[in-house]
């Protein structure tokens, strides 16, 4: 009996800590992030069903629809394995966008893989905050001149805003 009860206490404290280290407000990002808010709350954001193609580099955020993992058929296995529950999805960028770098900009948590000639692109930098009405985190990709798929999986709601923009 004292073993679950110092189990049950473990977990808490755990799972209290894990949350602390979250931080939580508008103002915890490590960069200003008022474009990238703006573009992912826009009201006139295109709504795109996954497995999409774009033309070129949407000019503001998009809403992307996302289905189970098994139905997203994403074009490349995600890094990370998406939970049971949880939504994916897809949109290929078939213009090829200037080189740079470029904010890849969430409304809620997911996991993000960024695919350019075959391989994963690892974000140069990250961040992220709880608490922050219509922006859950972003992060900072180096993109070539060439076409990309950005791929969502592991998120909680079964759609979510996304802004790709220059970094500034």
């Amino acid at each position: 009996m004292r073993v679950l009860a110092l189990l049950a206490v473990l977990s808490v404290t755990a799972t209290s800590a894990l949350a602390a280290e979250e931080p939580s407000g508008c103002d915890k990002f490590k960069w200003p992030i008022e474009r990238e808010r703006a573009a992912l709350t826009a009201p006139d954001r295109a709504k795109l069903a996954s497995g999409s193609e774009q033309a070129a580099l949407p000019a503001s955020g998009i809403t992307l629809g996302l289905v189970a993992p098994q139905e997203a058929k994403l074009p490349t296995p995600p890094e990370r394995a998406p939970k049971d529950g949880t939504f994916a999805g897809f949109t290929s960028i078939k213009a090829a966008p200037k080189a740079g770098l470029y904010t890849i900009s969430l409304s809620s948590g997911a996991w993000v893989d960024v695919v350019q000639d075959g391989h994963f692109l690892k974000p140069v930098a990250f961040s992220g905050a709880t608490d922050c009405d219509g922006i859950r985190k972003t992060m900072k990709y180096e993109l070539a001149d060439k076409p990309f798929v950005l791929q969502i999986s592991g998120a909680k709601d079964n759609s979510l805003s996304i802004a790709i923009l220059p970094a500034q």
